[in-house]
């Protein structure tokens, strides 16, 4: 193998190793939004649980005041 030949298979891995580097930490980062996101999702989510038991309390209260005018 000649000098310039290993020169750039040596450039060429080089690269290699640093895409590698790229990507795991691209990866990462993307794993810590996700599990942001699904945190944030299940707070939604309780907090959308939440509303829809006061809205329902509200609609009972709602609905025995108009019984009682009727």
């Amino acid at each position: 193998m000649s000098s310039s030949n290993f020169k750039s298979l040596e450039d060429k891995v080089d690269e290699l190793i640093r895409l590698c580097g790229d990507m795991k930490k691209e990866n990462q980062l993307l794993r810590d939004r996700e599990s942001q996101l699904r945190h944030e999702k299940e707070t939604l989510l309780g907090n959308q649980q939440v509303a829809r038991v006061r809205m329902e309390k509200v609609l009972r209260r709602l609905k025995s005041l108009e019984e009682g005018q009727l």
